[in-house]
């Protein structure tokens, strides 16, 4: 199928579609349209920007309209659920537009704000609620929510619920809703504990995988810089300064990292601002939308914040430290070359990092093009593989000072991680 008006959509909802601009869907949404209109559970496995959120709110949204009978207080018909505030506002937003003139009433809640007006939109009733999890949960334990009446469960992001600790209360959320419903599931991974939930809340589900985690955009130039550890600061500060570099989207292991660098471009007379999850949802926002407007034009993040940014005209992606999990490499360079747009992706590794490096590249099947930074050996990495299993290099603590003498931050790197 190449056009919306060919998935037997609404003509209410195929004039909205096309008032947004879209004449042919997207891989995700020509698969799974068709079999959710139908009423069959799916099982969708799915990267941030491949159309998934229009996937599921078309058929949802279809399935909902010519309601001819009136809502019950604090029970909604169908529940969306999402990992954080910005996601979950994002597909309230794609419900108001794709359902215009359907006459379905929804709303999104999530927490950092006052409940007052998502419980006064419960009692009235809603065709569609949107939510993240912790306030959900509250609600429910006041007695403002009740998921008995749910026709249409949709668990978005499955994969970061896990990573932010959210699998408790998923599971909760999942023993409130009745036996008799349509399911949809969508992640972009597929760990141990999610399939056990697919396995658990899904019944003969519809399977569709599209843009496979090995794939990476062909307009991304990447490449790799060998250098040392402790001339990660420099390096990233020499790139930042060059000319082509709009916005940059630096992604760090982990929040103490974010942190630190945030410290040191200041220092350094350059601005930018960290997201991850111990930053309050008002500051993630901030942050957030300060980069889309480009006041600041270099955003420090680490993998779990930064799942679902969808920034038009990041120029750079790097990898301050390379993942770990080959995965996540794709998801990150993936922040860039969007819109038609090229952009670049650069990696520094250390020496603790080779190994993780040739998994990436095991994963991409491509060899990156290497540099080297401060006079670092160019080595191969199937000559640097340790012979022993992968092990967190950050298990070690030898310190060593900065050899960057004109900063008087202060920062102490580990050399082996």
């Amino acid at each position: 199928m190449t056009k919306f008006n060919e998935l037997n959509l609404l003509d209410t909802i195929l004039k909205n579609v096309h008032e947004a601009g879209y004449e042919s869907p997207t891989p995700i949404q020509a698969q799974s349209i068709p079999p959710l209109i139908e009423g069959k559970d799916l099982l969708g496995i799915a990267q941030t920007g491949t159309g998934k959120t229009a996937a599921f709110t078309l058929p949802m949204l279809q399935k909902l309209a010519g309601r001819d009978f009136s809502l019950t207080p604090n029970e909604p018909r169908s529940l969306i659920l999402a990992p954080t505030r910005e996601l979950a506002s994002q597909i309230k937003e794609q419900i108001d537009k794709y359902g215009k003139d359907l006459k379905l009433k929804s709303f999104v809640i999530f927490g950092g704000v006052g409940q007052g007006n998502q419980v006064n939109a419960l009692r009235n009733g809603l065709d569609v609620l949107v939510a993240t999890p912790g306030r959900l949960i509250d609600l429910m334990n006041q007695g403002f929510c009740k998921l008995n009446r749910i026709e249409i469960f949709v668990l978005d992001e499955a994969d970061r619920m896990l990573d932010m600790g959210f699998i408790h209360d998923i599971k909760k959320i999942i023993s409130k809703l009745p036996e008799k419903k349509q399911t949809m599931l969508f992640s972009a991974t597929m760990p141990n504990e999610i399939i056990g939930i697919s396995n658990r809340i899904l019944k003969n589900p519809v399977r569709v995988e599209v843009t496979p985690v090995s794939s990476t955009v062909e307009r991304i130039n990447q490449k790799v810089i060998f250098c040392q550890k402790a001339h990660k600061y420099q390096l990233l500060r020499k790139i930042l300064s060059e000319e082509g570099v709009e916005l940059s989207l630096v992604f760090t292991r982990t929040k103490h990292g974010a942190n630190k660098i945030v410290d040191y471009l200041a220092h350094h007379s350059i601005k930018s601002v960290a997201i991850h999850g111990n930053k309050s949802q008002n500051a993630r926002e901030s942050a957030l939308e300060n980069f889309k407007k480009g006041t600041i034009k270099v955003l420090i993040a680490t993998d779990i914040a930064a799942r679902g940014i969808d920034v038009q005209g990041v120029s750079h992606v790097i990898n301050f430290d390379i993942p770990v999990d080959a995965e996540s490499y794709v998801h990150r360079i993936g922040r860039t070359a969007r819109a038609g747009r090229e952009g670049d992706a650069i990696s520094f590794c250390d020496e603790t990092e080779r190994d993780a490096l040739s998994r990436v590249q095991k994963l991409i099947g491509l060899k990156l093009p290497v540099e080297t930074f401060m006079g670092v050996p160019e080595k191969s990495v199937k000559e640097t593989r340790p012979s022993k299993p992968f092990r967190d290099p950050r298990a070690k603590k030898q310190n060593h000072s900065s050899i960057d003498k004109k900063t008087k931050v202060g920062f102490k790197y580990r050399n082996k991680g």
